[in-house]
C-alpha cells in the first residue's frame, strides 16, 4: 500500500517521532511505501511531496518541529479544494492518508473520510483539547517549558517586588495554564473556561504582597474577564475561522498596576512552548501513536483516530474526536483554586 503522511496546524514536539514510527514499522514490518506531503493540507492540495523512506527518518526522534512542515491550510475553504486533493492523491497512486494534527487538521480528515478518502488520524496539540483521548503529545513538553519559566520568574519577582504575569497558549482550553500553574506554584491561574473577576485577581495579588511575597499570575491567551471587557487583541482569523488572540497578559498587568499601585510585568511565552526537543513522555506517546496508526491503516480501519485511554492505545471514530473540545472541568479548576493567593 502507498500511504501519504502529513502534519497540519501548529507544530509541536513529538511530530517527528510519529513520522519515524509510522515509516519504520510501515515499511520495515508491513512493506508499505510512503510519501510525505509538505506543509499540512497544502501538500495534497498543491501536490507538494517529499520522499519518506526509512533513511529519511533516521535521527529525527529528538528533533522538535516536523520534517514535513506544517500550515493551517483548509481545503474546504478553497474553491474546488476537495476535488484537487482527491485528484492529486489518485494521480500519485496514494491509497490512504495518515493525518497528524489537532481539531482542525483532523476535522478536515473526518470530512474527507465521509467523501470516501481512506484516512487515519493521529492526535497532536500542545493544548491537550482534543476529545476522545486522555492526552495528546506535545502537551507534556509545553507544560514543562512553561513550568520552568514560572520557576525562573519566581526569583526575579521576589527580587523586584513585582507582580509577574505569564501568558501561555490556550485559545479555548486552559490545560497548559492549569498544569503549568499548579506545577510552578502560581498564585492565580486564569483560563478560558471560567471568566475571571479582575477585582478578585487584584485581591489575590494584594494578599500575596501583604504576606511579603511577590505574586505570579498565569493566564491562558483566551481567558476573559467576567464583565466582558475588551481584554484580548483580536489579530484576525486563520483559515479555519479562529481568532488569533493576544494581549490578555499586558491588559492584566495594566489593570493590576492601576488598581493596586504595585508594579506588574508580563512575559508572553508564545511559540517558545512549541519549540525544542520533546520530553520523554511525548517521545514515547508519539511513537506509540505512530505504531498503532500504521497498524490501523494496514487493517483498513479507516475513519479512525488512535487515542490514549488510560495506558492503552485505542481506536476511536474521527467524528467523535473532533465533535467537541475537551475542556477543563469545574471540579479540576476548583482543586487548583485551593492554592490561589
Amino acid at each position: 500500500m502507498r500511504i501519504g503522511v502529513l502534519t497540519g496546524g501548529g507544530d509541536c514536539p513529538g511530530l517527528n517521532a510519529v513520522i519515524r514510527a509510522v515509516v519504520r514499522k510501515g515499511a520495515g514490518v508491513h512493506g508499505h511505501e510512503f510519501v510525505g506531503f509538505r506543509d499540512g493540507w497544502r501538500g495534497p492540495l498543491e501536490n507538494l511531496t517529499m520522499p519518506l523512506g526509512i533513511s529519511d527518518v533516521r535521527g529525527i526522534l529528538p528533533r522538535g518541529g516536523t520534517i514535513l512542515g506544517s500550515s493551517r491550510t483548509n481545503p474546504f475553504g478553497v474553491d474546488g479544494g476537495v476535488d484537487r486533493v482527491t485528484e492529486n492523491l489518485h494521480a500519485l497512486g496514494v491509497d490512504a492518508l495518515i493525518a497528524i494534527g489537532g481539531e482542525d487538521t483532523l476535522g478536515v480528515a473526518a470530512k474527507l473520510h465521509e467523501r470516501g478518502v481512506n484516512v487515519i488520524g493521529v492526535p497532536k496539540t500542545i493544548d491537550n483539547d482534543l476529545n476522545a483521548t486522555d492526552y495528546t503529545f506535545g502537551f507534556d513538553t509545553a507544560v514543562n517549558i512553561a513550568m520552568e519559566a514560572i520557576d525562573r520568574l519566581h526569583t526575579t519577582a521576589e527580587s523586584h517586588h513585582r507582580a509577574l504575569i505569564v501568558e501561555v497558549m490556550g485559545r479555548h482550553a486552559g490545560w497548559i495554564a492549569l498544569h503549568a500553574g499548579m506545577a510552578g506554584g502560581a498564585n492565580v491561574i486564569l483560563i478560558p473556561e471560567f471568566p475571571f473577576s479582575i477585582e478578585r485577581v487584584c485581591a489575590y495579588v494584594e494578599s500575596r504582597f501583604q504576606a511579603h511575597y511577590a505574586p505570579i499570575v498565569v493566564v491562558a491567551e483566551g481567558a476573559l474577564p467576567a464583565d466582558g471587557g475588551e481584554a484580548v487583541l483580536n489579530k484576525g482569523l486563520d483559515a479555519f475561522g479562529h481568532a488569533r488572540l493576544g494581549g490578555i497578559g499586558e491588559w492584566l498587568a495594566n489593570e493590576i498596576e492601576t488598581r493596586t499601585g504595585k508594579e506588574a510585568r508580563t512575559t508572553v511565552l508564545g511559540h517558545i512552548q512549541r519549540g525544542g526537543t520533546p520530553s520523554a513522555f511525548d517521545r514515547t506517546l508519539a511513537t506509540r501513536f505512530g505504531l498503532q496508526a500504521v497498524d490501523a491503516a494496514t487493517d483498513g480501519d479507516w475513519g479512525k483516530m488512535v487515542a490514549l485511554s488510560g495506558t492503552a492505545i485505542v481506536r476511536v471514530p474521527l467524528a467523535d474526536a473532533t465533535s467537541e473540545l475537551k475542556l477543563v472541568t469545574p471540579e479540576l479548576y476548583a482543586e487548583a483554586e485551593v492554592f490561589f493567593g
